[in-house]
């Protein structure tokens, strides 16, 4: 499955990622102590669920051969009290019926990342010295 390291050093709260070959950085806006030289962790949290909404809408669309030609996926995450919540916009450009339309919603709430974030998950921690 994914796997991805995270290192920090004293340079303030600036974070380098190694996912899946790939080299990223993660930070602090300004406002928050960071040097926003990157992402802020909540950010790539929403990257990777509006990410799997847009892909898996269209791999299923391809698959049935629907005339979408594209998908845009919003995404908000706010704090009510106790209760964190995301609010997902999905905008579906193409000639679409009703029908084809409300099965990709139900598609959506049937992502992958969907799914794990509505389920929960089990993080096993283990520290060890450098």
């Amino acid at each position: 499955m994914a796997r991805a390291t995270a290192h920090i050093g004293t340079d303030q709260y600036a974070t380098t990622l190694h996912v899946a070959g790939r080299t990223l950085i993660a930070d602090e806006p300004a406002d928050n102590g960071g040097q926003d030289a990157g992402l802020a962790p909540y950010d790539f949290l929403l990257s990777a669920l509006a990410s799997c909404t847009a892909i898996t809408l269209r791999m299923y669309a391809d698959h049935k051969g629907w005339p979408l030609k594209a998908v845009d996926v919003a995404l908000h995450f706010y704090r009510d009290g106790e209760k964190e919540i995301i609010d997902r916009v999905v905008t579906l450009d193409g000639d679409l019926t009703p029908g084809q339309r409300e099965r990709l919603l139900q598609v959506t709430e049937r992502t992958p990342v969907t799914k794990t974030l509505k389920q929960g998950l089990t993080i096993a921690t283990t520290l060890r010295d450098a």
